[in-house]
């Protein structure tokens, strides 16, 4: 458990290809479940934000900020330390602490009685889930062989559609059942709400998976590709600590303080920060959502002032390299899509083709409106988009042999075709019709995310693997789920209707697509001179 095992991938002996070992496969299994749990405990929210609308008394756009940004700006901030501390220490030691964790904070919002008290909870579990992929997609990278890669990755992605799709079902049911047992809160057990009680009952498990995480054999880094570094560095919660104090404010100033003439652009960039968040504050009217995001913003630059000065090879090669950069950011904008689109159907189903939660189900005998809807959403969606993350890292794999551009290529697509599934589906006037057309949108829509993963590790060095995974899920969260879920409510509230919100998200395709294009035209020299850039910025090859 707490030895660098050399688990390395065997020769097939078939054209070549490199084989992977029995206990790669096992692992990898394992880090499914984790990331299953992962995003029950994330999306959960979803099928629940009729009944906490209710109780709370919050807005679309307060909803979006609960599930969005109050998330995601804390997960990406914290992804970027525990993402260092994941390349130097034991990565399966690190994901059973953060599952812990965000278990824990789940369940304790089953207790929340405040919009603050949820919004807490959120950002535990967003600091906590922090700490799983980018240890997941290093351990996974170490384990696979290059060729085999985004396969691998993709199978474990699979776990964010299995997981988030049946949270729709099984939130509905708790809700549904205790609410039927109990109509009255102060009858039930501790006081809980059906919504409560959801919280409650899918945190408490993730403590057992922990367990299980911790008895995992940390694969040799680097020796899937043949640069074997058995890294666990003594110092490395010295380290960081050090990389927590490059991002949370107002340590930020005493880290780049240290570096000659960082602290002045530093202060600039957060009086423009301030500047803009307040403008918006003031045009919006939600100072929760542009507060958040602009503590993100300022607190991400400074990490990366903070990189440059202590790790120049690995600043080279992301944020030192333009197009690394654009990738992220258009890995981000297809988030913006999918993460508004996954978490607002539900409701939106709910309250256009059913006259209330507890109404009786238009196709399924027993079972209320919003049973149904999660039954029936979450369990097509669940097979589908994972069937397409998985068959769309597979393509991906395929197609890079032929053609480096590949991956991106795979992307693209994903981005394209979803579109006129989710047109139909918003226009729609028949519930029957949209169940059919929703795990075809989700198929597609899913296929882009282990090809993504894949493309920024392959433009890495081994010991900046879960660095560039927290990069990715940089991109993902603070342009995808910090903005999207809230863009989305927030023009739901000025149009009058939530379609038109969820409508409102395909101004961002174009750009995704432009992004996309300009980063294939230079892919294969990225890959092919990383070795010769990091080298240059001073790492001991």
């Amino acid at each position: 458990m707490a030895s660098e095992a050399a688990e390395t991938p065997e020769m097939s002996g078939r054209a070549g290809r490199p084989g992977v070992g029995a206990y790669a496969w096992y692992a990898l299994f394992v880090l499914v479940l984790v990331y299953i749990i992962n995003f029950i405990d994330r999306q959960i929210l979803s099928i629940l934000v009729g009944d906490i609308k209710r109780d709370l008394g919050v807005s679309d756009a307060q909803i979006g900020f609960l599930y969005g940004t109050a998330f995601a700006v804390f997960y990406a901030l914290f992804g970027i330390p525990l993402g260092r501390l994941a390349d130097s220490w034991y990565r399966g030691r690190l994901m059973a602490i953060g599952l812990a964790l965000w278990s824990s904070m789940t369940a304790f919002s089953g207790f929340a009685s405040t919009f603050g008290m949820l919004a807490t909870a959120r950002i535990g579990v967003g600091i906590g889930e922090a700490s799983a992929s980018p240890a997941a997609y290093s351990m996974i990278s170490d384990s696979f062989p290059k060729e085999r890669r985004a396969t691998a990755l993709s199978i474990y992605s699979s776990g964010l559609y299995i997981g988030g799709a049946l949270s729709l079902p099984i939130g509905g049911l708790i809700v549904s059942r205790w609410t039927h047992a109990y109509p009255d809160p102060a009858t039930a057990p501790l006081g809980l709400a059906g919504w409560q009680a959801a919280f409650l009952a899918v945190g408490l498990p993730g403590l057992l998976l922990a367990l299980w995480v911790l008895s995992l054999r940390e694969p040799l880094r680097g020796a899937s590709d043949g640069m074997p570094q058995a890294v666990v560095r003594p110092n490395a919660w010295a380290d960081f600590g050090r990389e927590l104090a490059a991002i949370l404010p107002p340590l930020t100033l005493i880290s780049v303080s240290r570096i000659p003439g960082a602290l002045k652009i530093n202060l600039l960039v957060l009086a423009a920060v301030v500047a803009v968040a307040f403008g918006l504050i003031r045009l919006t009217g939600d100072w929760p959502q542009w507060s958040a995001y602009g503590l993100g913003v300022y607190s991400v630059f400074s990490w990366i002032q903070s990189l440059k000065a202590r790790d120049r090879p690995v600043h080279r090669l992301i944020w030192g390299t333009p197009m690394v950069v654009v990738l992220t950011f258009a890995f981000g904008s297809i988030s913006f899509v999918t993460y508004a689109t996954s978490f607002w159907l539900p409701p939106y189903v709910e309250a256009t083709f059913y006259s209330g939660p507890l109404a009786r189900a238009h196709f399924i005998g027993g079972m209320t409106a919003k049973e149904e809807v999660g039954f029936i959403i979450g369990w097509s969606a669940a097979f589908a988009a994972a069937a397409g993350v998985i068959l769309g890292g597979y393509l991906s794999d395929v197609w890079r042999q032929r053609d480096p551009r590949g991956r991106l290529y795979v992307n693209m697509l994903s981005v394209v075709v979803p579109i006129p599934f989710v047109a139909f589906m918003l226009n729609t006037d028949s519930v029957g019709a949209l169940y059919v057309v929703n795990p075809i949108a989700h198929m597609f829509a899913s296929a882009w995310v282990g090809a993504a993963v894949a493309t920024l590790q392959d433009l890495v060095l081994p010991r900046m693997r879960a660095t560039a995974g927290a990069t990715y899920i940089l991109g993902t969260t603070m342009v995808g789920l910090a903005l999207g879920p809230y863009f989305a409510g927030k023009m739901s509230m000025l149009t009058g209707g939530l379609g038109t919100g969820i409508a409102c998200l395909f101004v961002m395709p174009p750009l995704t697509l432009l992004g996309l294009w300009l980063a294939s035209r230079r892919i294969a020299d990225l890959e092919a001179t990383k070795i010769e850039r990091a080298r240059a910025a001073g790492e001991p090859i």
